[in-house]
């Protein structure tokens, strides 16, 4: 329980019905969601990230077809709904259903067998799963003498955890036998409603079940889950305060951090509105600290498995083209890793011109898990080696401490372009770019390569709390050190930057041209 001001906020709460009924904070987004229930589509599959409110969502539309009008006392929807039937629910969840098709049959049994008792259906023996399915839905029916509102949440899970193993199309087989029992009993069902992350067509919910609406990219829907802004200084301005309170800020610079962290992800290019990330921001909201909650909760596991060499890729999915029947039909095994990288978070919409979408990653928490996955594959050391020397640095450059941050920085970078095959294919000046940036972003400072400024192009600007480190990069056989001390001076390149509050420290270095590491710095 987290209370602020006797307030309570949901950090880690998926049932709506304890949320009302235990008092606990809640965004009212029941007008969207009586929309989608009454005026939208029969079928309906929405995609969106981990941790983003797709079982919330689920949870309140399983109480709003329930017809449990108490749970929405003095929500939008009092204003809209007039009747509230009661109808039969059939909910799964399969993200509980294991990895591989003995633990999804195992799911279904038991989730089947409960309806069953519930809706008195008496099985055969050798009944299949798909013939239980369609049983219950048929049963569920005729007993209430109303249709069936279908929930199932997270359907992906199963099929994300056994991809790229012997068991994948032994669980899509078992997809594609059940869930084309929605389409039979058409007649039979109200509403359809499926949550998932990735979009794996070869199952029978995208191929069999043709007419299931995409709702996922549609304008209306765009902020159906996660916090609006809007939302996020109509409902948490308490909490917005004891952060401010808490870290010596004001109000607006309180919004400002939280924006720079989890804000930033777009779902429909005609509707633009931003969303915050709800896990993260109510976390950070409930303990008054700005901190790495979504990658600390597990949603970076599945990367290796859908994106090859991300440490070499990572420049490309800052500024990121892709077209639009990739990004809103594809299937996630086909299409890309920047596919794959929008519909699981870490990139999203910013724009959007003829058929074309840009992608770019949409927060700096999301922008620093990246990096920090990708920076031991990149140094060539293990996530233990290099964990300490991150620390060290980041403690250094907090401090404006530039002797302890070059040895740390020299100790990450000894060899790597030399010794690490895969950057073969770029010029040394580029290979260090790459791994310097991807280390001071792994790290968490807001970095900046090529920077153009009036008088030329700076090489790399890193951004700390307190300081801003304007930085030159010279290869030995290309002036080294001399001539990046040289190059900061004449283009002035720490001019516009003195307006600003932090202290700006220029820093020449000098890098070995055959790829051995950090040969000098100096500040200049």
């Amino acid at each position: 329980m987290v209370k602020t001001n006797n307030r309570r906020l949901p950090v880690g709460i998926q049932s709506f019905e304890e949320m009302r009924k235990e008092g606990y904070l809640y965004v009212d987004k029941t007008d969207i969601i009586w929309q989608l229930a009454n005026e939208g589509k029969k079928y309906n599959y929405l995609s969106r990230p981990r941790r983003f409110g797709k079982s919330v969502l689920v949870d309140t539309l399983e109480a709003y077809f329930m017809g449990k009008k108490e749970l929405f006392e003095g929500l939008k929807i009092m204003e809209m709904e007039k009747e509230w039937v009661k109808r039969p629910v059939v909910r799964l969840d399969m993200s509980q259903a294991g990895a591989g098709p003995e633990t999804v049959r195992s799911y279904l049994d038991d989730a089947f067998h409960t309806l069953e008792t519930e809706y008195g259906i008496v099985v055969r023996q050798d009944s299949s799963l798909a013939v239980r399915f369609k049983n219950i839905i048929e049963g569920a029916y005729n007993k209430t003498g109303q249709q069936v509102a279908i929930l199932i949440d997270e359907y992906d899970s199963p099929l994300q955890h056994s991809w790229k193993t012997p068991q994948h199309e032994a669980c899509t087989s078992i997809y594609r036998e059940v869930f084309a029992i929605l389409k039979a009993n058409d007649k039979y069902e109200k509403f359809v409603f499926i949550t998932g992350i990735t979009k794996f067509t070869q199952i029978s919910l995208f191929s069999v079940l043709n007419n299931l609406s995409n709702i996922s990219f549609d304008p209306e829907y765009a902020a159906i889950c996660g916090i609006t802004k809007e939302e996020m200084l109509r409902d948490f301005k308490p909490e917005i305060n004891k952060l401010a309170v808490s870290k010596g800020w004001t109000f607006d610079e309180a919004v400002a951090q939280l924006t720079a962290y989890y804000d930033g992800y777009h779902f429909c290019h005609e509707n633009m509105v931003d969303i915050f990330n709800p896990f993260c921001l109510i976390n950070a909201l409930a303990d008054s600290k700005l901190k790495n909650y979504w990658a600390s909760s597990g949603a970076t596991s599945l990367l290796p498995k859908f994106v090859d060499d991300m440490e070499i890729k990572m420049k490309n999915f800052e500024d990121c083209p892709i077209d639009s029947d990739t990004l809103e039909t594809s299937d996630v095994t086909g299409g890309g890793a920047e596919l794959f990288l929008y519909q699981t978070g870490y990139l999203t919409i910013k724009s959007y011109t003829e058929g074309i979408y840009m992608l770019g990653i949409p927060n700096h928490e999301v922008r620093k898990a990246l990096y920090k996955i990708v920076l031991p594959a990149l140094t060539m050391q293990s996530n233990a080696q290099v964990i300490t020397t991150q620390n060290m640095l980041l403690h250094s450059l907090k401090l404006g401490n530039l002797p302890e941050a070059m040895k740390s920085l020299k100790a990450l970078i000894v060899d790597v372009p030399y010794s690490n095959k895969k950057l073969a294919c770029m010029d040394m000046e580029e290979r260090y770019r790459l791994i310097l940036s991807t280390i001071f972003n792994a790290i968490g400072c807001r970095v900046e390569v090529e920077k153009m400024i009036a008088t030329g192009r700076i090489d790399m600007v890193v951004e700390t709390t307190n300081f801003i480190y304007v930085l030159e990069l010279k290869l030995s056989n290309n002036g080294g050190i001399d001539a990046a001390t040289e190059q900061i001076r004449t283009k002035q390149y720490t001019e516009p930057f003195k307006a600003d509050k932090r202290k700006v420290v220029a820093i020449a270095i000098e890098l070995d041209d055959k790829g051995k590491g950090l040969v000098d710095w100096k500040e200049v």
